[in-house]
């Protein structure tokens, strides 16, 4: 136990090295290509801090071990929306762009149930995956597409801004290239320590590898979006650290799940307590961000207490199914036919009364500049 531990911690320690790496080389290199912040929040940020998950799904997929591949992409996918946003949003207000509520939150919800269609099988296919890797291709594309229209004077002086200026040579072309090779390989390394730990420990307290995929491996392949949210809301780069999440979410679905269906070569089975429950929660969650984000197009503080108070309340329901207890009926009727449907009543009621002009002066000076020239 005391070595797969060290693994866990080791493999982890590499994952948020890797990915920072990463997404500094990669930023940095996409500024240079005139690329805009929130394209880069919600593409390179985004994807580079789902590398983990994509490092840690595949070496997963590839040993056989498709619960832990099925369960991160879900847990990560619930952790970053109940839990990073959630815990961002108590420290401040976070603001959310017009693009995200008109653009990215309605695909993310839409790719959410796709991938519910695809596995009423049972079985996410080969066929699947590549259907969902072709849609994470168009997807970038048209958000890169998109962030051309925009000047460069007014790409480098929002990247100035939430970034910091970035000299041009060819040795900041080379020294990124660098940052991105080695945070490649520290990820690569990383998820084979991480999926050996977590096999382990899952097979010495005897919990299914479903069960460590959607606690432990989700939330400790989430840590650089934790990082990178929780960094840009105390720097006051709030539309970052929403974009990187709903890009990670987007990015988790298309491309991770669909590169791991691809090279599983049988597919990822999906149980079903995954069918009936989990993805059906991965589901509401992204919903829920609808009304929230609908809400002022700000995530208030309340709305951020709800989110973390869900996730204990998942993860409590998960710890409960797997001991098999006695209270889980118990547990699930009152989430069913009490919490959830005040939750839904009391999210209709705030976003029937709110108003654009109704939100707290402390709430509109939240928002960024760059949330008045999003798409």
């Amino acid at each position: 136990m005391t070595v797969a531990i060290l693994l866990l911690i080791a493999g982890g320690g590499l994952l948020l090295v890797g990915a920072e790496a990463l997404v500094r080389g990669a930023s940095k290199l996409a500024a240079l290509l005139g690329i805009s912040p929130l394209i880069i929040g919600l593409t390179i940020v985004a994807y580079g801090t789902s590398a983990p998950e994509m490092a840690v799904s595949v070496q997963s997929s590839l040993a056989g071990q498709g619960d832990i591949a099925l369960g991160n992409v879900i847990g990560s996918n619930i952790f970053n929306v109940l839990v990073i946003l959630g815990l961002s949003s108590l420290v401040a207000p976070l603001p959310v762009a017009q693009q995200l509520i008109k653009l990215d939150v309605p695909i993310m919800v839409g790719i959410s149930a796709l991938l519910l269609f695809f596995s009423f099988d049972h079985l996410l296919q080969p066929s699947d995956g590549i259907i969902l890797f072709i849609g994470g291709v168009v997807y970038t594309l048209f958000l890169v597409y998109q962030s051309r229209k925009e000047t460069n004077a007014e790409v480098q002086s929002e990247y100035d801004r939430e970034y910091g200026p970035t000299p041009v040579g060819r040795t900041t072309w080379v020294t990124n290239l660098v940052f991105m090779g080695v945070g490649l390989v520290a990820l690569v390394v990383g998820s084979r320590l991480f999926v050996t730990g977590a096999v382990s420990i899952a097979q010495s307290l005897g919990v299914s590898q479903l069960v460590i995929g959607l606690t432990i491996v989700a939330a400790g392949t989430s840590l650089p979006e934790l990082a990178t949210s929780a960094v840009a809301t105390f720097r006051g780069e709030r539309d970052i650290a929403v974009g990187n999440v709903v890009g990670s979410n987007i990015f988790n679905i298309l491309t991770v799940l669909g590169v791991t269906a691809v090279t599983s070569g049988v597919g990822i089975s999906i149980p079903n307590s995954v069918l009936y429950f989990d993805l059906p929660v991965m589901v509401a969650v992204a919903l829920a961000c609808l009304p929230i984000f609908l809400t002022g197009n700000v995530i208030s503080r309340w709305e951020g207490m709800l989110f973390s108070a869900y996730y204990v309340a998942y993860v409590t329901y998960l710890i409960l199914r797997a001991a098999d207890h006695a209270q889980l009926g118990l547990f699930s009727q009152v989430m069913l036919l009490f919490v959830m449907p005040l939750t839904v009543v009391t999210l209709a009621l705030v976003v029937i009364k709110s108003r654009p002009g109704d939100r707290p002066a402390a709430e509109k000076k939240a928002q960024l500049p760059s949330d008045t020239h999003s798409r």
